[in-house]
């Protein structure tokens, strides 16, 4: 049986400990990481209780249970943040990036202490793409919510939307990596590969920036032009995602 709980005591104190030492945006960040951290053990807390009350077995619970519990507990620390402290715009994806860099290493060590660090191959591969997938979500849910946050008229919409989306995305991942074969390793490697995807659309859209595509707003570019840019690609990588899950019902 493995004690989870003692497991983040174990982690957690040291970080906690640094904050009296560090100043800043590093002293935020590694408070949110911790939270990430204690998100993962509430949600496997939340994951287990519906898991029995349903009475699914372990495969049908990561694809049907777990992603929601996991990305609406994840959501919760985000959305007290923003509404009790109102931060800037750009200090949002931020947060949610720290939470879910936090939820997906507890994760890992959790994995490492229940099946043994013995096969280095597949704990590289299963942390990366686990950590990837995170914190694809996080980016999701960070960038979404600050572009939906300043227009209350698609606040609850979007912020469902996004939700929802951070879910078929989590859920789709379970489903690949519990398949056989070229399945698995599409599993593997599509939250990486969602990540280059929007990490090339961001250098994409500076450079159009530089070439005089986006207005200048001072010594940067227009937020809104990016969370536009944003927008867009989201969409496209949304529409891109449908047609490979559609062709892998066929």
């Amino acid at each position: 049986m493995m004690y989870i709980e003692n497991i983040f005591i174990c982690i957690s104190i040291p970080l906690l400990l640094s904050l009296i030492f560090i100043q800043g945006e590093a002293r935020k960040y590694t408070l949110f990481v911790c939270i990430g951290m204690g998100i993962c053990v509430l949600s496997a807390y939340v994951s287990s209780f519906f898991m029995n009350y349903y009475g699914v077995d372990t495969i049908e619970a990561s694809i049907e249970i777990t992603p929601v519990c996991e990305e609406v507990m994840k959501l919760f620390p985000l959305l007290f943040y923003i509404l009790i402290f109102e931060p800037q715009r750009d200090q949002i994806p931020r947060v949610a990036i720290a939470i879910s860099v936090g939820f997906a290493t507890f994760e890992n060590v959790c994995y490492l202490t229940e099946n043994g660090a013995a096969d280095f191959d597949l704990l590289l591969i299963r942390g990366i793409s686990t950590g990837a997938l995170h914190i694809l979500c996080g980016i999701f849910i960070g960038f979404g919510l600050a572009y939906i946050f300043r227009q209350r008229a698609i606040a609850i919409t979007g912020m469902v939307g996004l939700l929802g989306a951070c879910g078929v995305f989590h859920a789709i991942f379970n489903l690949l990596i519990s398949a056989d074969g070229i399945w698995r390793w599409m599993g593997y490697l599509f939250p990486s590969g969602m990540i280059i995807v929007l990490v090339s659309g961001w250098h994409l859209m500076v450079k159009l920036g530089e070439l005089g595509y986006y207005k200048r707003k001072g010594s940067g570019y227009s937020l809104r032009s990016n969370f536009r840019v944003f927008d867009l690609i989201s969409k496209a990588c949304m529409k891109i995602f449908l047609k490979s899950f559609h062709f892998f019902l066929k």
